[in-house]
């Protein structure tokens, strides 16, 4: 049998309802490119990414919002280069009208050095922009139960 190998996230693609509004959500707000869009019948995809790297495909073919009951993905996790660009990044949700999980910056739990901000995006899917280190002495909003279990 031979080995698989180390293996990294290519990208994620996300079903969404609407993709014009989730193109402005993830490329206005969130800072990413188009690198190319199509279509398949009824269903429109667009591939999104940064410095010409995909990151993000979207579908549109959901007919529902996201639901966090059932199988599949829990949240999606973006890492930022710094503290700074998370609170930029939560300047722009507000001023979008994102909903947040959370009251600003929180610990990812109790007297970690990591966290971020946690929000939905227009179809609920439930998203994080953390950093590993910078949030010393934020609170963690869950207690001992991960920040980023949504609860």
């Amino acid at each position: 049998m031979t080995a698989i190998g180390t293996l990294a996230t290519h990208h994620v693609g996300l079903n969404v309802t609407d993709l014009d509004r989730s193109l402005a959500f993830y490329g206005d707000v969130l800072g990413f490119e188009s690198l190319g869009e199509g279509k398949e019948g009824d269903s429109r995809f667009a591939f999104l990414g940064q410095d010409g790297r995909l990151v993000l495909t979207l579908w549109q073919q959901a007919v529902d919002a996201y639901a966090p009951g059932r199988a599949g993905l829990h949240h999606l996790a973006f890492e930022a280069e710094s503290l700074d660009h998370v609170r930029a990044a939560e300047a722009a949700l507000t001023a979008r009208g994102a909903t947040f999980a959370h009251e600003g910056v929180v610990a990812h739990s109790e007297g970690a050095a990591s966290g971020g901000i946690f929000f939905h995006d227009p179809d609920g899917t439930r998203l994080e922009i953390s950093v590993p280190r910078g949030a010393e002495g934020a609170e963690a909003p869950s207690g001992s139960a991960p920040t980023c279990g949504f609860f």
